[in-house]
Parts: C-alpha cells; sequence; structure tokens
C-alpha cells in the first residue's frame, strides 16, 4: 500500500548516492514492478517538470542541496501516490533555494492532483497552503495567521 498510495519527502533527501538522479526517482517504480522503460519514462518527466532535465546522469554529490531535494520530491511522486508527505521538506536549505524548491513541489502536488501533507516550521511556507494546521500542547488545531 505504500509504495502505490503514498510517496514520502524527508527534511534531508536520502538519495542513493552510487545512482544518478535518474536512478534514485525510477527506483520506487522499478521496486513497484515496471519496466525500466516505464520507470525511466516517469523518471525523466518528472525530473524536467522540477527543472532537473540537465542533470539526470549527475550523482547526488554532483548536485546542489536544492536540487537534491528536487530529485527527492520527483522520487516520492515516481509512484502517482494519492497522498504526498513531506516532513521539514526544506528544512536544509537556504531561504531562496527553499522558496523555490516549494514552489516546485506546490506546484508539482497541484497539477498532478496528489494531496500533500507538510510538516513546517516555515510560517512564509505555511501561509502558501490551502489549510493549516499548529499542533499546540499535542492538539491539532486550525491555524490562525497571525
Amino acid at each position: 500500500m505504500r509504495l502505490a498510495t503514498v510517496g514520502f519527502v524527508y527534511q534531508f533527501h536520502h538519495l542513493l548516492p552510487e545512482f544518478s538522479a535518474l536512478e534514485n526517482v525510477a527506483m520506487p517504480a522499478r521496486i513497484a514492478g515496471k519496466s525500466w522503460g516505464d520507470a525511466r519514462k516517469r523518471a525523466e518527466e518528472l525530473l524536467g517538470q522540477l527543472g532537473l532535465a540537465a542533470r539526470v546522469d549527475h550523482q547526488p554529490a554532483q548536485l546542489s542541496g536544492g536540487e537534491q531535494q528536487r530529485v527527492a520530491v520527483a522520487r516520492a511522486l515516481a509512484n502517482n501516490p494519492k497522498v504526498l508527505l513531506a516532513d521539514e521538506p526544506t528544512g536544509n536549505l537556504d531561504p531562496t533555494t527553499s522558496g523555490s524548491v516549494f514552489q516546485s513541489l506546490f506546484d508539482l502536488a497541484r497539477s498532478t492532483g496528489v494531496s500533500a501533507l507538510i510538516a513546517t516550521h516555515n510560517l512564509e511556507l505555511a501561509h502558501h497552503m490551502d489549510r493549516v494546521f499548529a499542533l499546540t500542547d499535542g492538539h491539532l488545531e486550525p491555524w490562525k495567521a497571525p
């Protein structure tokens, strides 16, 4: 169920260092039993949408932090999940890169129709969400912007 229904983006990208960006994104589809051709096509499509078409053959160490995180976003969406869970997906990035990665994540989630649940402490990013909740004293409550 997790492989087909839920995509995960973590604060740290957790890419496999010995594989290219393309291979990292194609990995979930291959694990799900898709052919290399189908997995590659989907990975190329996602990486292109995230502005990484020219970086598909680069290994994580050859990518910037923002590029690595966009590869992680693409990987999370590789199997067309219904839900995307993101835990501080821009927490390790500088403010400019953070905004760019978040916008890419937001745009891709909207265009694919995936429901995204994003945990963040970044109030600037939270302002862009359709619905925002705050965890206060162990209770989830609708957030009211200051």
